[in-house]
């Protein structure tokens, strides 16, 4: 199920462009650019247009809209506390469905409990990584139906940063945690012989997994343009994406593991890497040398996802009212 954010009031300066201004006094007189966010050199500087600013200015605008997000969750401390738990406590449930199982048999698809706890700790960490960063893109389909949408486009802000961002969620990091407990589990019981190479592959694992999962969250959002009521089709990619690795491959139909493969790459989030680490064989007999091509696959999936995104703010046209 989707993680739907609380009802918390905006904090004070989210809706307004001035509240993304330099500080009183660093930007010069005549300045047209109230935002500084078209600047690579500062305030005063030459503006810049390259993709190396865009991508600049979209981090900067991102990081002071979560900001202001974080500075309002944590006025309440303990109803933050109280969510955050919350939200681990809900996420563990998957798991201590997967211990419920293994109660009644002793492997799953070929694989112990160890095991599968090593790829739902990776599944989990990286959809957890990119929750909490992408997580809000499920709610464009909203802003576009009720015409609040165009509010973004008027800011100068680059509008992908105020989606990701809008009612940042920092409670999800009890996804996180949690995903990050269960692997260190796995780890601990596992017998696995270390190497350099597997070392490394675990936070490799990890951070391309989250791109992947973030490239689907602006896919799906980009997809919101066109159907607009569509964050439950979203969901079943990135919610039910996840779902489906936490499980060994060996358990699904290879036209399915074909499928999340070589159409929608998600068996690049864990299943490849970790079948490596545990020294296990792919179901679809593929090389070796592929469970090292994440960040390739990542990189790639984030340009479609980028692309995709573009297209789909070209074609937007308002509601009309």
């Amino acid at each position: 199920m989707a993680d739907t954010d609380g009802a918390t009031g905006t904090p004070a300066g989210l809706a307004d462009p001035a509240a993304l201004t330099d500080p009183p006094g660093a930007r010069p007189a005549g300045r047209t650019d109230p935002a500084g966010l078209a600047d690579p050199y500062g305030p005063g500087g030459p503006v810049g247009t390259g993709p190396y600013h865009r991508v600049r200015d979209g981090l900067r605008a991102y990081r002071l809209i979560v900001g202001m997000w974080v500075r309002s969750t944590m006025a309440y401390r303990v109803s933050f506390a109280m969510t955050t738990f919350g939200n681990l406590a809900a996420t563990s449930l998957d798991f201590v469905t997967l211990l419920l199982m293994f109660s009644r048999i002793d492997r799953l698809g070929g694989y112990t409990l160890p095991e599968v706890a090593f790829l739902y700790g990776l599944a989990g960490t990286a959809f957890g990584l990119a929750d909490l960063v992408m997580g809000s893109m499920d709610r464009l389909g909203r802003r576009v139906r009720d015409g609040s949408f165009d509010t973004l486009l008027v800011r100068p802000v680059p509008v992908l940063a105020q989606v990701a961002a809008d009612r940042f969620a920092l409670r999800r990091l009890g996804r996180v945690t949690q995903g990050v407990l269960v692997l260190g589990y796995a780890v601990a019981a596992l017998d696995i012989s270390w190497t350099p190479l597997k070392v490394v592959m675990i936070p490799m694992t990890l951070l391309s997994g989250g791109a992947i999962f973030g490239a689907v969250f602006v896919a799906g959002a980009a997809f919101q343009f066109v159907a607009q009521d569509a964050s439950e089709v979203q969901n079943s990619f990135t919610y039910g994406g996840n779902t489906l690795l936490q499980y060994p491959p060996t358990v699904f139909a290879k036209d399915l593991v074909r499928g999340v493969t070589f159409v929608l790459p998600l068996a690049f989030v864990n299943w490849l890497p970790a079948l490596y680490v545990l020294g296990r064989p792919y179901p679809l007999d593929l090389p070796v040398w592929v469970a090292f091509t994440p960040p390739l696959v990542a990189a790639l999936c984030c340009a479609l996802a980028g692309a995709a995104w573009r297209v789909g703010l070209r074609s937007y046209r308002s509601t009309g009212s």
